[in-house]
């Protein structure tokens, strides 16, 4: 029975990575002697106020969660890529080959302090999530970190809230997503949730 729907050919592929459309984040973490560091990540998820993380278990950044749990997730907009992208070559890590001490500097970024957590925000990011630390573990394969962190606050540029409120206008906001190694903002609106409480007229 044909109900309207496309059937798709498909075959069987061995992608070098799974990043299928996720929301880039700049990680902003502190080490235990105060030293800031600025990481783009791209596996991010939200369960409510927790936030999962995945991480490479080397990296600056998982070491200063270990030794200062805490952080501010930064969603840049598309207007940002190039910066990302300029960070994504750069390194914390001293001891590491193109070892940039103020990443912030380096991706001409500015650095806005935080209220209940140490590290800063990014303050050209329009959403800034003030997070700590709730478990930071191995994942299943032991190749990567797995971080919970749980979400203290979260700030939000007028610009893409609704007056008002406490919600964030969908239509005026567009995180960056690394979508297969490319750098996307969303598309046009093709609809709403059923339990979005910012609901188009029609």
């Amino acid at each position: 029975m044909n109900n309207g729907s496309t059937s798709l050919a498909h075959r069987v592929v061995e992608p070098h990575i799974l990043y299928f459309g996720t929301p880039v984040v700049l990680l902003s973490t502190v080490d235990g002697d105060g030293a800031v560091n600025l990481a783009p990540i791209s596996s991010a998820w939200a369960l409510d106020r927790t936030v999962v993380l995945g991480l490479g278990p080397s990296g600056q950044s998982s070491r200063n969660l270990a030794a200062c749990p805490e952080l501010v997730l930064n969603v840049p907009g598309p207007e940002l890529w190039r910066q990302v992208e300029l960070l994504g070559g750069a390194t914390g890590r001293p001891d590491a080959a193109h070892f940039v001490r103020d990443k912030f500097g380096y991706a001409g970024l500015t650095p806005q302090p935080a209220e209940l957590v140490a590290p800063p925000r990014v303050a050209e990011c329009p959403l800034q999530l003030e997070a700590r630390v709730a478990d930071l573990r191995r994942d299943a394969t032991g190749e990567f970190l797995v971080a919970e962190v749980q979400v203290l606050r979260v700030h939000a540029a007028e610009s893409i809230t609704v007056p008002g409120t406490d919600y964030v206008e969908p239509a005026a906001w567009s995180p960056l997503v690394y979508n297969f190694r490319h750098y996307f903002g969303l598309g046009s609106e093709l609809g709403h949730s059923a339990r979005s409480r910012t609901p188009r007229t029609a």
